[in-house]
Protein backbone atom coordinates (compact mmCIF):
# COMPACT_ATOMS: atom_id res chain seq x y z
CA UNK A 1 0.00 0.00 0.00
CA UNK A 2 1.41 3.51 -0.37
CA UNK A 3 3.19 5.45 2.33
CA UNK A 4 0.95 8.36 3.82
CA UNK A 5 1.93 11.82 3.09
CA UNK A 6 5.43 12.55 5.36
CA UNK A 7 5.02 14.69 8.49
CA UNK A 8 7.13 17.79 7.96
CA UNK A 9 10.40 17.32 9.55
CA UNK A 10 11.55 18.85 12.50
CA UNK A 11 13.68 22.54 11.02
CA UNK A 12 16.40 22.25 13.53
CA UNK A 13 18.47 19.69 15.91
CA UNK A 14 19.29 21.85 18.24
CA UNK A 15 22.55 21.81 20.59
CA UNK A 16 22.44 22.22 24.66
CA UNK A 17 22.44 25.79 24.56
CA UNK A 18 20.82 26.43 21.50
CA UNK A 19 18.02 24.22 22.93
CA UNK A 20 18.23 26.10 26.14
CA UNK A 21 17.75 29.42 24.19
CA UNK A 22 14.89 28.16 22.07
CA UNK A 23 13.26 27.38 25.90
CA UNK A 24 14.07 30.54 27.41
CA UNK A 25 11.91 32.64 24.56
CA UNK A 26 8.99 31.39 25.81
CA UNK A 27 9.54 30.36 29.27
CA UNK A 28 12.27 30.20 31.61
CA UNK A 29 15.03 27.45 31.31
CA UNK A 30 14.56 26.44 35.25
CA UNK A 31 10.72 25.53 34.75
CA UNK A 32 11.26 23.95 31.80
CA UNK A 33 13.95 21.63 33.11
CA UNK A 34 11.87 20.96 36.09
CA UNK A 35 8.79 19.76 34.03
CA UNK A 36 11.40 17.77 32.51
CA UNK A 37 12.72 16.31 35.66
CA UNK A 38 8.78 15.75 36.73
CA UNK A 39 7.82 14.21 33.38
CA UNK A 40 10.63 11.44 33.73
CA UNK A 41 9.49 10.90 37.11
CA UNK A 42 6.43 10.25 35.82
CA UNK A 43 6.43 8.41 32.46
CA UNK A 44 10.19 7.20 32.51
CA UNK A 45 9.44 3.78 34.62
CA UNK A 46 6.59 1.73 33.41
CA UNK A 47 3.45 0.15 36.00
CA UNK A 48 4.46 -3.45 35.66
CA UNK A 49 1.21 -5.64 34.75
CA UNK A 50 0.72 -9.17 35.79
CA UNK A 51 1.75 -11.68 33.53
CA UNK A 52 -1.64 -13.79 32.72
CA UNK A 53 -2.01 -17.15 31.02
CA UNK A 54 1.11 -18.86 28.77
CA UNK A 55 1.45 -20.48 25.51
CA UNK A 56 -0.16 -23.70 26.88
CA UNK A 57 -3.16 -21.92 27.13
CA UNK A 58 -3.18 -22.20 23.52
CA UNK A 59 -2.39 -25.99 22.73
CA UNK A 60 1.31 -24.55 22.49
CA UNK A 61 4.64 -26.37 24.06
CA UNK A 62 6.80 -23.93 25.71
CA UNK A 63 10.07 -23.93 27.68
CA UNK A 64 10.47 -21.37 30.20
CA UNK A 65 14.12 -19.71 29.58
CA UNK A 66 16.07 -16.37 30.80
CA UNK A 67 18.22 -14.19 28.23
CA UNK A 68 20.92 -12.38 29.31
CA UNK A 69 20.71 -8.84 28.69
CA UNK A 70 23.59 -6.78 29.83
CA UNK A 71 23.72 -7.08 33.50
CA UNK A 72 19.66 -8.01 33.46
CA UNK A 73 18.31 -11.42 32.92
CA UNK A 74 15.10 -11.62 30.94
CA UNK A 75 12.00 -13.38 31.41
CA UNK A 76 10.76 -15.54 28.29
CA UNK A 77 9.12 -18.48 26.88
CA UNK A 78 10.25 -20.25 24.03
CA UNK A 79 7.62 -21.77 21.62
CA UNK A 80 9.32 -24.72 19.74
CA UNK A 81 8.04 -25.11 15.82
CA UNK A 82 6.14 -28.48 15.25
CA UNK A 83 7.39 -31.08 13.02
CA UNK A 84 10.57 -33.21 11.83
CA UNK A 85 12.07 -34.57 8.65
CA UNK A 86 10.63 -38.01 8.81
CA UNK A 87 10.77 -41.46 11.34
CA UNK A 88 14.31 -41.54 13.10
CA UNK A 89 15.32 -38.19 11.56
CA UNK A 90 15.55 -34.64 13.97
CA UNK A 91 13.95 -31.98 13.13
CA UNK A 92 16.25 -29.77 11.07
CA UNK A 93 16.92 -26.25 11.80
CA UNK A 94 14.14 -23.83 11.38
CA UNK A 95 14.13 -20.08 11.56
CA UNK A 96 12.65 -18.38 14.52
CA UNK A 97 11.00 -14.83 15.38
CA UNK A 98 11.70 -12.95 18.73
CA UNK A 99 8.64 -11.06 19.85
CA UNK A 100 8.92 -7.77 21.47
CA UNK A 101 6.15 -5.82 23.21
CA UNK A 102 5.43 -2.48 23.88
CA UNK A 103 5.57 -0.12 26.81
CA UNK A 104 3.45 -1.54 29.80
CA UNK A 105 2.91 -4.64 28.05
CA UNK A 106 4.48 -7.97 28.88
CA UNK A 107 4.90 -11.48 27.13
CA UNK A 108 1.57 -12.80 27.83
CA UNK A 109 0.08 -10.20 25.75
CA UNK A 110 2.38 -11.24 22.85
CA UNK A 111 1.70 -14.78 22.65
CA UNK A 112 -0.53 -13.89 19.76
CA UNK A 113 1.46 -13.23 17.64
CA UNK A 114 3.62 -16.12 18.07
CA UNK A 115 0.25 -18.21 17.63
CA UNK A 116 -0.17 -17.21 13.69
CA UNK A 117 4.20 -17.45 13.57
CA UNK A 118 3.91 -20.82 14.99
CA UNK A 119 1.32 -21.90 12.75
CA UNK A 120 3.33 -20.62 10.02
CA UNK A 121 5.91 -23.37 10.87
CA UNK A 122 8.40 -20.60 13.00
CA UNK A 123 10.09 -21.24 16.36
CA UNK A 124 9.14 -18.41 18.61
CA UNK A 125 10.69 -16.35 21.52
CA UNK A 126 8.33 -14.13 23.85
CA UNK A 127 10.62 -11.50 26.27
CA UNK A 128 9.48 -9.53 29.02
CA UNK A 129 11.58 -6.49 28.51
CA UNK A 130 13.47 -4.91 31.63
CA UNK A 131 11.23 -3.18 33.59
CA UNK A 132 7.96 -5.57 32.72
CA UNK A 133 6.19 -8.28 33.17
CA UNK A 134 8.18 -10.66 35.67
CA UNK A 135 11.29 -9.07 35.54
CA UNK A 136 12.22 -6.83 38.48
CA UNK A 137 11.50 -3.28 38.49
CA UNK A 138 14.20 -0.98 37.05
CA UNK A 139 15.63 2.12 38.95
CA UNK A 140 16.54 3.92 35.92
CA UNK A 141 13.92 5.26 33.57
CA UNK A 142 13.54 3.01 30.04
CA UNK A 143 12.97 3.94 26.78
CA UNK A 144 13.41 2.56 23.60
CA UNK A 145 17.44 2.19 23.95
CA UNK A 146 16.65 -0.54 26.23
CA UNK A 147 14.32 -2.07 24.13
CA UNK A 148 16.39 -2.34 21.38
CA UNK A 149 19.23 -3.98 23.62
CA UNK A 150 16.96 -6.32 25.00
CA UNK A 151 15.56 -7.25 21.31
CA UNK A 152 19.09 -7.76 20.31
CA UNK A 153 19.97 -10.44 22.92
CA UNK A 154 17.16 -12.14 22.57
CA UNK A 155 18.18 -12.82 18.60
CA UNK A 156 21.56 -13.87 19.52
CA UNK A 157 20.13 -16.18 22.09
CA UNK A 158 18.01 -17.51 19.47
CA UNK A 159 21.02 -17.10 17.15
CA UNK A 160 22.78 -19.63 19.49
CA UNK A 161 20.64 -22.43 19.10
CA UNK A 162 21.54 -25.38 16.89
CA UNK A 163 17.70 -25.74 15.97
CA UNK A 164 17.42 -22.09 14.69
CA UNK A 165 18.66 -21.77 11.38
CA UNK A 166 17.70 -17.79 10.69
CA UNK A 167 16.24 -15.22 13.31
CA UNK A 168 13.83 -12.35 12.55
CA UNK A 169 12.75 -9.44 15.18
CA UNK A 170 9.08 -8.20 15.36
CA UNK A 171 8.33 -5.84 17.80
CA UNK A 172 5.15 -3.44 18.64
CA UNK A 173 4.89 0.24 19.54
CA UNK A 174 7.88 1.26 21.48
CA UNK A 175 8.73 -2.89 20.78
CA UNK A 176 8.88 -2.19 16.90
CA UNK A 177 11.40 1.24 17.29
CA UNK A 178 13.68 -1.18 19.27
CA UNK A 179 13.47 -3.97 16.86
CA UNK A 180 14.48 -1.44 14.22
CA UNK A 181 17.35 -0.48 16.43
CA UNK A 182 18.84 -3.93 17.08
CA UNK A 183 18.45 -4.72 13.50
CA UNK A 184 20.71 -1.83 13.16
CA UNK A 185 23.43 -2.97 15.91
CA UNK A 186 22.61 -6.51 16.04
CA UNK A 187 24.52 -8.66 13.10
CA UNK A 188 22.35 -11.90 13.87
CA UNK A 189 18.77 -9.79 12.92
CA UNK A 190 17.93 -11.25 9.32
CA UNK A 191 14.41 -9.38 8.62
CA UNK A 192 12.44 -7.23 11.03
CA UNK A 193 8.85 -6.38 11.53
CA UNK A 194 8.07 -3.20 13.12
CA UNK A 195 3.87 -2.57 13.89
CA UNK A 196 2.71 0.66 15.08
CA UNK A 197 6.30 1.98 15.84
CA UNK A 198 6.83 5.41 16.83
CA UNK A 199 9.98 7.69 14.70
CA UNK A 200 11.01 9.31 17.60
CA UNK A 201 11.69 10.35 20.71
CA UNK A 202 10.61 13.87 20.63
CA UNK A 203 7.47 13.63 18.32
CA UNK A 204 6.27 10.78 20.71
CA UNK A 205 6.76 13.41 23.91
CA UNK A 206 4.88 15.77 22.50
CA UNK A 207 2.68 13.73 21.34
CA UNK A 208 1.98 12.50 25.20
CA UNK A 209 1.92 15.98 26.08
CA UNK A 210 -1.34 16.11 24.20
CA UNK A 211 -2.42 12.46 25.20
CA UNK A 212 -2.25 13.63 29.18
CA UNK A 213 -4.37 17.31 28.04
CA UNK A 214 -1.61 19.66 28.48
CA UNK A 215 -2.42 22.29 26.73
CA UNK A 216 1.30 23.64 25.69
CA UNK A 217 1.44 26.63 22.96
CA UNK A 218 3.27 25.49 20.08
CA UNK A 219 6.38 27.46 20.17
CA UNK A 220 6.98 25.77 23.66
CA UNK A 221 6.10 22.49 22.93
CA UNK A 222 8.96 21.42 20.38
CA UNK A 223 11.74 22.84 22.06
CA UNK A 224 10.39 21.34 25.52
CA UNK A 225 9.96 18.07 23.44
CA UNK A 226 13.64 18.32 22.87
CA UNK A 227 14.04 19.16 26.54
CA UNK A 228 12.45 16.41 28.22
CA UNK A 229 13.35 13.64 25.47
CA UNK A 230 16.81 14.64 26.11
CA UNK A 231 16.62 14.24 30.21
CA UNK A 232 14.37 10.90 29.84
CA UNK A 233 17.12 9.21 28.09
CA UNK A 234 20.53 10.75 29.47
CA UNK A 235 20.49 9.55 32.57
CA UNK A 236 21.50 5.72 30.81
CA UNK A 237 24.01 7.89 28.69
CA UNK A 238 22.05 7.54 25.54
CA UNK A 239 21.17 10.57 23.11
CA UNK A 240 17.79 11.09 21.49
CA UNK A 241 19.49 9.68 18.51
CA UNK A 242 20.14 6.09 20.24
CA UNK A 243 16.08 6.59 20.44
CA UNK A 244 15.48 7.29 16.71
CA UNK A 245 13.74 4.58 14.83
CA UNK A 246 14.29 6.69 12.02
CA UNK A 247 17.98 6.92 12.70
CA UNK A 248 18.04 3.19 13.45
CA UNK A 249 16.18 2.68 9.85
CA UNK A 250 18.97 4.18 8.26
CA UNK A 251 21.17 2.22 9.69
CA UNK A 252 19.24 -0.81 9.19
CA UNK A 253 20.45 -2.42 6.13
CA UNK A 254 17.98 -6.02 6.02
CA UNK A 255 14.48 -6.20 4.93
CA UNK A 256 12.13 -4.12 7.12
CA UNK A 257 8.26 -4.32 6.97
CA UNK A 258 6.47 -1.89 8.55
CA UNK A 259 2.85 -1.76 9.27
CA UNK A 260 0.16 0.42 10.96
CA UNK A 261 -2.86 0.99 12.16
CA UNK A 262 -5.22 4.01 10.23
CA UNK A 263 -6.80 5.47 12.87
CA UNK A 264 -4.16 5.03 15.17
CA UNK A 265 -4.24 7.88 17.85
CA UNK A 266 -1.42 7.06 19.87
CA UNK A 267 1.58 7.15 17.03
CA UNK A 268 0.10 8.87 14.37
CA UNK A 269 0.22 7.30 11.16
CA UNK A 270 2.49 10.06 9.38
CA UNK A 271 5.28 8.11 11.45
CA UNK A 272 5.36 5.48 9.26
CA UNK A 273 6.11 7.46 6.59
CA UNK A 274 8.70 8.97 8.52
CA UNK A 275 10.43 5.52 9.05
CA UNK A 276 10.05 4.33 5.69
CA UNK A 277 11.58 7.23 4.16
CA UNK A 278 14.39 7.23 6.26
CA UNK A 279 15.31 3.68 5.43
CA UNK A 280 14.80 4.17 1.96
CA UNK A 281 16.74 7.00 1.68
CA UNK A 282 19.69 5.34 2.96
CA UNK A 283 19.42 2.12 0.47
CA UNK A 284 21.20 3.62 -3.20
CA UNK A 285 21.92 0.51 -3.86
CA UNK A 286 19.43 -1.15 -6.33
CA UNK A 287 20.09 -3.87 -5.30
CA UNK A 288 19.15 -3.07 -1.43
CA UNK A 289 16.81 -5.04 0.71
CA UNK A 290 12.96 -3.76 0.73
CA UNK A 291 11.72 -1.49 2.60
CA UNK A 292 7.87 -2.55 2.74
CA UNK A 293 4.68 -0.40 4.58
CA UNK A 294 1.18 -1.33 4.75
CA UNK A 295 -1.88 0.77 5.97
CA UNK A 296 -4.03 -1.27 7.95
CA UNK A 297 -7.58 0.33 7.55
CA UNK A 298 -10.29 0.59 10.66
CA UNK A 299 -7.32 -0.03 13.01
CA UNK A 300 -5.48 1.91 15.81
CA UNK A 301 -2.94 1.67 17.80
CA UNK A 302 -3.21 -2.44 18.44
CA UNK A 303 -4.50 -5.32 17.66
CA UNK A 304 -3.20 -5.71 14.10
CA UNK A 305 -3.03 -9.89 13.95
CA UNK A 306 -6.70 -9.86 14.63
CA UNK A 307 -6.29 -8.66 11.16
CA UNK A 308 -6.05 -11.89 8.37
CA UNK A 309 -4.03 -9.76 6.06
CA UNK A 310 -1.54 -8.75 8.74
CA UNK A 311 -0.90 -12.17 9.62
CA UNK A 312 -0.52 -13.46 6.04
CA UNK A 313 2.01 -10.27 5.26
CA UNK A 314 3.81 -10.91 8.36
CA UNK A 315 4.55 -14.54 7.81
CA UNK A 316 5.11 -14.73 4.36
CA UNK A 317 7.39 -11.71 4.71
CA UNK A 318 9.91 -13.75 7.48
CA UNK A 319 9.68 -16.78 5.41
CA UNK A 320 10.59 -15.21 2.42
CA UNK A 321 13.25 -13.29 4.05
CA UNK A 322 14.34 -16.03 6.51
CA UNK A 323 14.57 -18.79 3.66
CA UNK A 324 11.37 -20.95 5.13
CA UNK A 325 10.19 -22.99 6.72
CA UNK A 326 7.82 -23.20 3.94
CA UNK A 327 7.22 -20.93 0.82
CA UNK A 328 6.33 -17.38 1.22
CA UNK A 329 2.63 -18.07 0.22
CA UNK A 330 2.14 -21.25 2.32
CA UNK A 331 3.13 -19.85 5.61
CA UNK A 332 1.11 -16.83 4.58
CA UNK A 333 -2.04 -18.95 4.36
CA UNK A 334 -1.54 -20.74 7.84
CA UNK A 335 -0.64 -17.26 9.23
CA UNK A 336 -4.18 -16.35 7.97
CA UNK A 337 -6.20 -19.17 9.33
CA UNK A 338 -4.61 -18.74 12.26
CA UNK A 339 -7.56 -16.88 14.00
CA UNK A 340 -6.24 -14.16 16.98
CA UNK A 341 -8.45 -12.19 19.15
CA UNK A 342 -7.11 -9.56 21.53
CA UNK A 343 -7.04 -9.79 25.49
CA UNK A 344 -10.48 -9.37 27.62
CA UNK A 345 -8.98 -6.10 29.04
CA UNK A 346 -7.94 -4.15 26.49
CA UNK A 347 -6.92 -0.79 27.67
CA UNK A 348 -3.29 -0.85 28.96
CA UNK A 349 0.39 0.67 28.43
CA UNK A 350 0.87 3.29 25.91
CA UNK A 351 -2.24 5.00 24.34
CA UNK A 352 -3.94 4.76 28.03
CA UNK A 353 -2.28 8.35 29.17
CA UNK A 354 -5.47 9.38 28.13
CA UNK A 355 -9.00 7.43 29.27
CA UNK A 356 -10.80 9.50 27.53
CA UNK A 357 -8.65 9.48 24.28
CA UNK A 358 -8.18 5.78 24.40
CA UNK A 359 -11.87 5.00 24.81
CA UNK A 360 -13.17 7.17 22.04
CA UNK A 361 -9.98 5.11 19.98
CA UNK A 362 -11.60 2.31 20.79
CA UNK A 363 -15.31 3.19 20.06
CA UNK A 364 -14.74 4.51 16.74
CA UNK A 365 -12.57 1.80 15.79
CA UNK A 366 -14.64 -0.59 16.93
CA UNK A 367 -17.79 1.08 14.98
CA UNK A 368 -15.36 0.90 11.79
CA UNK A 369 -15.01 -2.61 11.65
CA UNK A 370 -18.59 -3.13 12.20
CA UNK A 371 -19.33 -0.87 9.34
CA UNK A 372 -16.83 -2.95 7.42
CA UNK A 373 -18.17 -6.33 8.60
CA UNK A 374 -21.90 -5.04 7.59
CA UNK A 375 -21.07 -3.56 4.02
CA UNK A 376 -19.49 -7.21 3.26
CA UNK A 377 -22.96 -9.22 4.40
CA UNK A 378 -24.68 -6.78 2.40
CA UNK A 379 -22.44 -6.82 -0.90
CA UNK A 380 -22.51 -10.48 -0.58
CA UNK A 381 -26.07 -10.94 -0.31
CA UNK A 382 -26.54 -8.94 -3.38
CA UNK A 383 -24.42 -11.13 -5.20
CA UNK A 384 -26.21 -14.22 -3.82
CA UNK A 385 -23.29 -15.76 -2.31
CA UNK A 386 -22.01 -16.56 1.58
CA UNK A 387 -20.20 -13.93 2.98
CA UNK A 388 -16.58 -14.43 3.53
CA UNK A 389 -15.18 -15.31 7.07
Amino acid sequence: MPSPTLMTSLPFRPRPLALAAGVVGAVSFGLAYRFALQYREKVGLPHRSPVEGNPADFGLAFESVEIPSGDARLAGWFVPAEGSDGPDRPARPRPAVAIVHGWESNRGRSVAHARYLHAAGFHCLVIDVRGHGDNPPEEMPLNVPEFGADAAAAARWLAARPDVSAVGLLGHSLGGAGVIVAGASEPAVRAVVALSSPADLVRITRKTFEMAERHIPRPVATPLAYLTAAVLVVQRGHSIDDASACVAAARYCGPLLLLHGEDDQGVPLAHLALIADAARGARTDPGSAPVETVIVPGYGHRWLYEDAGVRRRTASFFAKELGGPVAPKKAGGLAAACVVERPENPIYGFGAASAAVAAEAEAREKARLEARARATIEASEEAGRPPLD
